[in-house]
């Protein structure tokens, strides 16, 4: 083989070598496995109230519990059975830590649901 044909073979092979070796080590770097470090995500506190929802007739009524050093807003939200019954959604209220809240609301007629939705109260 002619030293041309060698030389021009060893030219075209560098660019392909070069790149398999820098992939890896772009890589490598841009996980941030250089920094010694692994960042994990912080755990959320635990936060929110336990809430007990119970239906009699056309009546709802809604415990919440916080047991958590946080305050809670909740809500009671209720939807009614028949077409013409309006729907209601209550107020937000705060459930501060360690305490405990009555909700309650009404139909006309039967509940077809209820249900209780929570939100960390802005600080």
């Amino acid at each position: 083989m002619r030293p041309t044909r060698r030389r021009t073979r060893l030219l075209l092979a560098a660019p392909v070598v070069v790149a398999a070796l820098a992939v890896p080590l772009g890589v490598h770097v841009a996980r941030g496995a250089d920094s010694g470090t692994e960042a994990e995500p912080p755990k959320p506190e635990p936060a929110g109230s336990e809430c007990r929802t119970s239906v009699e007739g056309s009546r709802v009524v809604a415990y919440c519990h916080n047991p958590y050093p946080s305050t809670d807003l909740v809500r009671l939200h209720t939807e009614c059975d028949r077409w013409w019954d309006v729907d209601a959604d209550g107020a937000a209220v705060a459930v501060e830590p360690g305490r405990t809240v009555r909700l309650e609301d009404r139909c006309w007629k039967e509940i077809a649901t209820a249900w209780v939705s929570h939100r960390p109260a802005p600080v």
